[in-house]
């Protein structure tokens, strides 16, 4: 598992198709298998993709959504830094980090 993208509400519409385009963009570039991880608890899918080794995970919230240009937050496993990057961004963050 490379990337677990999570929707910090999965009963809100607007977050989870993000969750969904995010995903499909992902699957694009080629880095290999990304999961969207829907179980609602945040800190849970934390613990969970740190367990199983996921190098990132990219949380869509209510500030994804609201702002634009659209940014999610990014979480390295290993260094445990957070940051803020746009959606559009994402697919050239990523093949430079697995590259």
């Amino acid at each position: 598992m490379k990337v677990a993208i999570i929707p910090l509400k999965r009963n809100n519409p607007d977050i989870m198709k993000m969750a969904h385009d995010i995903k499909t963009a992902f699957l694009k570039t080629g880095i290999g298998r990304v999961m969207l991880e829907d179980s609602g608890n945040i800190g849970k899918a934390y613990r969970r993709h740190d367990e199983i080794g996921t190098p990132l995970c990219v949380t869509v919230d209510f500030e994804s959504i609201e702002k634009q240009p659209a940014t999610v937050t990014l979480r390295n496993r290993d260094t445990m830094e957070q940051i803020r990057i746009g959606v559009d961004e994402l697919s050239d963050y990523l093949r430079n980090f697995f590259l």
